[in-house]
């Protein structure tokens, strides 16, 4: 796996969780690493991104509730959910664009990749 989640599990409302996701130490260069939600019969959804330089953006749904972060060296980046509701029950995936990875002396350039997903389920 190229990105790794960590975290998540059943909590109830009013609770929080922390999210991570790791990158291959083989990516030297990552333009922007966040989160996607899935929610029960919906499209997958942007949530909350982080480029290289720091530029954040969130969706209308989890501003004020959950910040993004992110480490460069060491291609890691984090998701801090506050004050979580049921409706926050999703699958979560980690994302990174336009990814370079390493290999001897070639590289490689991934438009789009993903984490492994991790269920949340927020109870009342």
């Amino acid at each position: 796996e190229r990105l790794v989640q960590s975290g998540g599990g059943a909590v109830q409302a009013g609770e929080s969780l922390r999210l991570s996701c790791v990158a291959s130490e083989n990516f030297f260069s990552i333009g922007s690493m966040g989160w996607y939600r899935q929610l029960p019969g919906k499209q997958r959804e942007e949530i909350a991104t982080v480029t290289s330089t720091g530029t954040t953006y969130y969706a209308e749904s989890v501003k004020g509730r959950f910040s993004v972060s992110r480490d460069n060296a060491n291609n890691t980046v984090w998701l801090q959910m506050n004050g979580l509701q049921p409706e926050d029950t999703a699958v979560y995936y980690c994302n990174a664009k336009d990814a370079s990875e390493a290999f001897g002396s070639s590289w490689h350039k991934f438009v789009e990749l993903w984490g492994q997903g991790t269920l949340i389920t927020v109870s009342e």
